[in-house]
């Protein structure tokens, strides 16, 4: 099978990058004075280390919800005698001019500064300290960097009303930057003179000017011998742009795309303009003129152009200027262009919207620094999902996920990101994914529940999650989920298939869980909830999916959990149990769940005496005779009252009915059951059941429990003859038919069960010498 590129195991040097990080003060770190973190003293780190540090770091306060940002991480990377830094790239609001300033030592090569929108003109000065050393700077979209606080004049009252204002830098200039060769300025404020802070550089090998707007570029001849690469990503060109861009003989990437939605461009591309660039730029490699209007026509006639087979030779190029290419670009970027859809493009990498190919080539291009252009490439990779099967289903997994963590905080990515999952993620293609894609998916979208209040993020996020096998799938985030899940069934305004969806997960991690994690959901307010959710539905006489979901919620979450069947009393679970009872008596599904969760709370003895009023054991007798769900109902009420009949007639603390009447009842009930019903039920363990055979002081309860013994290694031997092998039942049964107290005909069926689980056994031992 195909190997994926996700499913190697991470690196030791990640897993130990993660756990260090996760528990500074343990590993690397100490506490000194009960608040700062400190380096112990005989640690010394290189760079390759260093720098895996700081990296994860940044990663993890900005795509993990449950990590402690520490608020002096950056001064244990202080002193260069003890740790190297070299290549770190830091993001958005985690870092702060003091983080910067506390690193101020270090030798780095190369430093990404990106959106980080805290750091002020302070930290240009700090930027000085690391001249002699850098070579690759981004600046992009730290949009205060220019800007220093400056307090007002003699400080009067004026102080307390506008104690700073921002003010431009306008004296700061790369001098001194010898070794800089890669500068990203873009999204730089404008008021800032990029030709008189770029002039002291020497020898720039790549520039990005992105979104800046400048009328005169001719400044950037001084680099022709050296520029390889240049971005003027939303830059509204002119003729006189062209004619320098055409003098900058060296360069291999050119990008002078545009956003076509930003704003109005005077600036249309001409087949002029392309000729200029292929004759003079004879080492272009890779060009992007992505969202550009083309003035006239650039493509050859269609009858020439749909001719052959598909070639990315330039000598059949349907856009004629790139005929006088030498050889196929290595990228092209046609996004939102007409060109995109043409048959043959001299391209070996295109980014469009044409097809598949194209639209992850345009994701992969732009999610980094054009989250604008990215949720448009996002949204018709969703239309592809939907209507078409994906063919590069892991590359579009895995840039999806990147997309969602890169950009957290924007809604559009967001919304287009999550409802791509949910089509990237169904049944179709599970085979393809392997467990850890699927995990990294589980989290992008808990990050986004987390993040986002914003309703069709959270269905989108609700039905993703839908696509796993739950509980076993999302058990290694279990309760950061269930947080999730009750948060938002617990908003006033609430979503009707939001809820409906969100039901129906809560149902789905708490059955076939273990206790501990029961228990553990309950005192996060679980059974609380789903009162609250029955409460509302009963006030609007609604019984829908939501009704019976958290009904059968509260049957699972109770499952031999004693401390969230007392919740459920305690919260007033029986009077809504009567009301709902009342309310809805032909709602059979309903009945089901609400008697299975009542027989969770009859296997609790400490709360039995809470179900022994007159009210309800009428009740409970009157549903025997109900023919809801098959036997369902019956068997349940039978089993409650099974569980009440085992405390002896002197816990029988009411007059009426009688115990004996009720006794006369059950009995009839049971007889009237087929043996061979097939059940709507799923016991993991029979330990309620068989701590009703050895006594006598119930032969009914006895005789209830025999019954659903028989039925179900009768109706389903695979499953609960080994069950009830292995947890001690067969003892148990013939030591019950000894008993004197026990009637004939449960001594009659629990023969049955005995040999019902031999015949098992003989079938399926193994012969295999």
């Amino acid at each position: 099978s195909l190997k994926m590129a996700s499913d190697s195991p991470e690196s030791l040097m990640t897993l130990c990058t993660d756990y260090c990080l996760r528990n500074l003060e343990g590993t690397l770190c100490y506490l000194l004075d009960n608040e700062t973190l400190r380096l112990h003293p005989d640690i010394f780190l290189p760079s390759e280390i260093c720098d895996k540090l700081v990296n994860e770091y940044v990663e993890l306060v900005k795509t993990d919800s449950i990590f402690e940002p520490h608020e002096s991480f950056f001064t244990l990377f202080s002193d260069p005698r003890s740790t190297r830094l070299a290549r770190i790239h830091l993001r958005e609001h985690i870092v702060q001019d003091q983080d910067l300033e506390a690193i101020r030592k270090q030798d780095l090569v190369e430093l990404y500064l990106t959106n980080c929108e805290k750091l002020t003109a302070k930290s240009l000065q700090t930027l000085v300290s690391f001249s002699h050393t850098l070579i690759s700077l981004s600046l992009f979209g730290c949009c205060n960097i220019f800007y220093e606080e400056e307090n007002p004049g003699g400080c009067e009252d004026d102080c307390l009303v506008n104690p700073t204002r921002q003010v431009l830098v306008k004296d700061f200039t790369f001098e001194g930057f010898s070794r800089l060769r890669f500068l990203n300025l873009g999204r730089l404020i404008e008021g800032v003179n990029v030709e008189t802070l770029l002039r002291p550089l020497a020898s720039l090998a790549a520039l990005d000017l992105s979104g800046i707007q400048l009328n005169d570029v001719g400044f950037l001849t001084q680099w022709k011998d050296s520029l390889v690469s240049l971005v003027l990503y939303n830059m509204d060109l002119s003729e006189e742009h062209i004619q320098v861009i055409a003098q900058l003989r060296k360069l291999r990437h050119l990008d002078i795309s545009r956003d076509h939605l930003s704003s109005y461009y005077k600036f249309k591309l001409t087949r002029r303009v392309l000729n200029l660039f292929v004759e003079n730029l004879v080492n272009l490699t890779s060009l992007d003129i992505s969202g550009h209007t083309m003035l006239e026509n650039c493509t050859i006639p269609s009858m020439e152009e749909k001719m052959g087979q598909t070639s990315i030779e330039p000598a059949k190029s349907s856009i004629a200027p790139f005929r006088g290419l030498k050889r196929p670009l290595q990228f092209l970027g046609l996004f939102e262009t007409s060109l995109c859809r043409l048959t043959h493009i001299p391209a070996y990498k295109v980014s469009g919207d044409k097809n598949e190919e194209q639209v992850l080539n345009a994701i992969e291009a732009y999610t980094e620094h054009r989250p604008e252009i990215t949720s448009r490439a996002i949204n018709l990779l969703f239309d592809i999902a939907r209507i078409e099967r994906c063919s590069q289903l892991l590359r579009a997994l895995q840039l999806v996920i990147t997309a969602l963590k890169c950009h957290k905080d924007d809604k559009n990515i967001q919304v287009t990101g999550s409802a791509a999952l949910f089509y990237l993620t169904n049944s179709e293609y599970r085979m393809e994914q392997s467990v850890k894609l699927r995990r990294q998916v589980i989290q992008v979208v808990l990050n986004g529940m987390e993040s986002y209040q914003e309703v069709t993020v959270q269905r989108n996020c609700c039905l993703t999650l839908c696509n796993f096998s739950i509980p076993e799938e999302l058990e290694f985030q279990y309760r950061r989920v269930n947080e999730l899940l009750l948060n938002i069934l617990n908003q006033s305004r609430q979503d009707e298939s939001i809820q409906r969806i969100a039901v129906h997960l809560c149902n789905a991690l708490v059955c076939q869980v273990d206790n501990d994690h029961k228990e553990a959901v309950g005192k996060m307010g679980f059974v609380m909830t789903m009162l609250k959710l029955i409460q509302k539905k009963l006030a609007d006489k609604t019984c829908d999916q939501v009704m019976e979901f958290s009904w059968s919620a509260l049957w699972n979450i109770t499952d031999e959990t004693p401390d969230n069947c007392e919740m459920f009393l305690n919260y007033s679970g029986m009077k809504l149990f009567l009301e709902c009872l009342k309310e809805f008596p032909e709602k059979q599904e309903l009945h089901r769940n609400m008697l299975g969760l009542l027989g969770n709370v009859a296997e609790v003895k400490e709360l039995r005496p809470q179900l022994m009023t007159s009210q309800f054991i009428s009740v409970f007798s009157n549903l025997l005779e109900s023919k809801a769900d098959g036997i369902e109902v019956s068997y349940n009420a039978c089993g409650v009252l099974s569980h009440i009949m085992f405390d002896g007639p002197e816990a029988w603390g009411i007059c009426e009915p009688h115990r004996e009447e009720v006794v006369k009842r059950m009995w009839a009930a049971i007889q009237s059951w087929d043996i061979n019903s097939r059940r709507n039920i799923n016991y993991r363990s029979f330990e309620p059941i068989l701590r009703l055979l050895p006594q006598g002081i119930s032969p009914v309860s006895q005789h209830w429990a025999t019954w659903a013994l028989y039925n179900l290694v009768s109706v389903y031997p695979d499953k609960y003859c080994p069950l009830l092998i292995k947890e001690g039942g067969i003892p148990l049964l013939k030591d019950m038919i000894q008993m004197v107290s026990a009637r004939q005909e449960t001594k009659e069926m629990a023969r049955k069960v005995i040999e019902h689980c031999s015949n098992f056994k003989e079938e399926n031992m193994d012969t295999s010498r």
